[in-house]
């Protein structure tokens, strides 16, 4: 590897702040503010949401109700089927 060109990988404190929780995993984003865990300074960088708060991984996230969708479907295409069958049978008494 060529050197002075790659950026520094180290151990980073992620702070989640939407459940003030931190992370500490290995990084080379850039920061400039510092915390001190358990006796050791790590480079902090604030979140405002990660897999641990945000709802799409919390199971939090509200699904649309597709079965509401598929009845209502299915309800407008009777309904419609019905009137197609009786005029079916009108144009057979008709004849």
């Amino acid at each position: 590897m060529k050197p002075n060109i790659h950026p520094e990988y180290r151990e980073v404190a992620f702070v989640d702040l939407s459940i003030n929780k931190t992370f500490i995993i290995r990084s080379a984003v850039q920061t400039k503010e510092t915390v001190e865990i358990d006796g050791v300074t790590y480079p902090m960088f604030k979140l405002d949401t990660s897999s641990a708060s945000h709802p799409f991984y919390t199971g939090a996230q509200t699904r649309i109700v597709e079965a509401g969708r598929v009845e209502k479907f299915r309800a407008k295409f009777a309904a419609k089927q019905q009137a197609l069958n009786a005029a079916a049978e009108a144009a057979k008494a008709a004849k």
